[in-house]
């Protein structure tokens, strides 16, 4: 645990349970959202193959996951760790945010 913290840049043990509860929190989420959005786009498993089907739906939990990830953690209190959290991420994939 102290290496994350210390990777992390946090202080407290508390403060890396709430992280994790809000990635559990953004993955479980992201999931379960991407179903009725794929519906509301009209992709339906039945109408695609299924290949095709799984790697839209993939696609779409990534943005669905970033804007989530972001939102709780505002939520919990760990806005900033988050952002930053995203923004190197996005960094890595080469968008540039300030």
């Amino acid at each position: 645990m102290e290496k994350l913290k210390k990777r992390w840049g946090i202080t407290s043990n508390f403060q890396i349970v709430i992280i994790f509860i809000v990635f559990a929190i953004t993955g479980t989420t992201s999931a379960k959202i991407t179903g009725p959005v794929t519906e509301f786009v009209g992709l339906h498993p039945d109408a695609l193959h299924p290949v095709l089907y799984w790697v839209v739906r993939i696609l779409l939990i990534f943005p669905i996951y970033q804007v989530l990830l972001v939102f709780f953690g505002w939520i919990f209190g760990q806005f900033k760790f988050f952002w930053n959290f995203e923004k190197k991420m996005l960094n890595k994939m080469g968008i540039k945010i300030k």
